[in-house]
């Protein structure tokens, strides 16, 4: 669709689509979003412009900023030991267990097996986050649990596929030094400078987030790695913050879940070939299994012995068990470095988008635990409150 008019109206309205049928059968609008992607991208075809790709991933860094600022620190140091043996556990036991039946089941060479295992080794922060969102849980110790253990099984996932792959040069340390000195700058000084400048119609404090976000993706993006990755590190810097400004992490909130992350939601699904899928349908099941029975024997044994309750346990580990962002983001690194083809790339995309929709729709369904909030955080927003989507 050449007119930008109609194109952009095309994707707002498959967007609200999304939201009115989230709000009618009560899942996820984030699942709901990817799954009306498909559908289009398969059917009328999503004409997927620069503007669509920079909305989106303007969308993805802003929602794992936002996810970043729910990592409490209070709540990670009461519950450190929890939160880091299931992220690490998170992280290797499908790495693992998909590298080996990737290399060894069906003979993919090994830096093929290493990019499936690494693509499929994620916790999806997007998907997670967004869930936390709507249902509250954001606002309980275990929903910051959730979140810190996502945190800790997508840095293995960064770290392994920086490790394994990255270009060790000049550029990259650059942007690792740069990093670490804004996140120092940050956690020192941004309470200090939101309160001097205050609530103003013309969204100061909004507009330096968003700048501090792109300058740090940009230059990612020129070491060769995704803008998306120091957005986490960022909304940890700012956490403290944050907490304290309920106002700005409100109006942050609507801006990315009113406009931004429909059309990366959207944008993931449309990705998605319904006549590759269709031909490789038994492997993407068997990518998608091994992910979550990895994931299960090595979390849900955790949730036993850190004390949660059975619906806590299964729903913690069916959540750790989604996968989306840097899943997406390690599968279209070995495409575009020739790592991989294009049937690997859909094989890995479409398992690791299976499991963004399937532990999620399966934990909302029947293993939300009972709400229980922090007993010093404010009352909980309704869902059309905080996100503009739904209850």
């Amino acid at each position: 669709m050449a007119n930008v008019w109609l194109n952009s109206a095309l994707w707002l309205g498959l967007a609200l689509a999304a939201s009115l049928i989230s709000v009618r059968v009560a899942i996820s609008v984030a699942l709901i979003e990817i799954v009306v992607g498909a559908l289009a991208g398969n059917t009328i075809g999503l004409h997927i412009t620069e503007w669509v790709n920079f909305l989106a991933g303007f969308g993805a860094i802003l929602l794992t900023f936002l996810a970043g600022t729910e990592i409490d620190p209070r709540i990670v140091k009461k519950h450190f030991w929890s939160s880091m043996t299931i992220g690490v556990m998170g992280f290797f036991a499908p790495y693992l267990g998909v590298l080996a039946y990737a290399h060894w089941g069906i003979g993919w060479p090994w830096p093929q097996a290493q990019i499936a295992g690494i693509a499929l080794s994620t916790t999806s922060v997007a998907v997670v986050y967004a869930v936390m969102i709507e249902t509250g849980f954001n606002k309980t110790e275990l929903g910051k649990i959730i979140l810190a253990a996502c945190f800790i099984n997508d840095l293995g996932t960064v770290l392994a596929l920086g490790i394994v792959f990255a270009h060790y040069d000049f550029r990259l340390l650059f942007f690792g030094a740069a990093t670490a000195v804004v996140l120092v700058i940050l956690a020192r000084y941004a309470p200090w400078m939101f309160k001097s400048i205050g609530q103003r119609v013309s969204e100061p404090q909004t507009k330096f987030v968003s700048l501090i976000l792109l300058a740090l993706g940009g230059l990612a993006s020129v070491a060769g790695s995704e803008a998306v990755l120091p957005a986490y590190l960022v909304g940890m810097a700012l956490a403290a913050t944050f907490l304290a400004e309920h106002e700005l992490a409100h109006r942050m909130r609507i801006i990315a879940f009113s406009i931004l992350t429909p059309f990366y939601f959207l944008k993931a699904g449309s990705l998605v070939e319904v006549h590759a899928v269709i031909a490789s349908i038994g492997l993407i099941a068997i990518f998608l299994g091994i992910k979550m029975v990895t994931k299960f024997i090595g979390i849900l044994p955790l949730t036993r012995y850190h004390e949660f309750d059975r619906r806590e346990g299964m729903y913690t580990t069916l959540l750790m068990s989604t996968g989306l962002t840097f899943g997406s983001i390690s599968a279209l690194f070995g495409l575009t470095n020739h790592i991989i083809d294009q049937r690997q790339y859909t094989i890995l995309v479409t398992a690791v988008i299976g499991s963004a929709v399937v532990p999620t729709l399966i934990a909302q369904t029947w293993f939300q635990p009972d709400f229980k909030a922090i007993a010093d955080e404010p009352e909980v927003l309704e869902a059309e409150e905080v996100a503009g989507e739904e209850p």
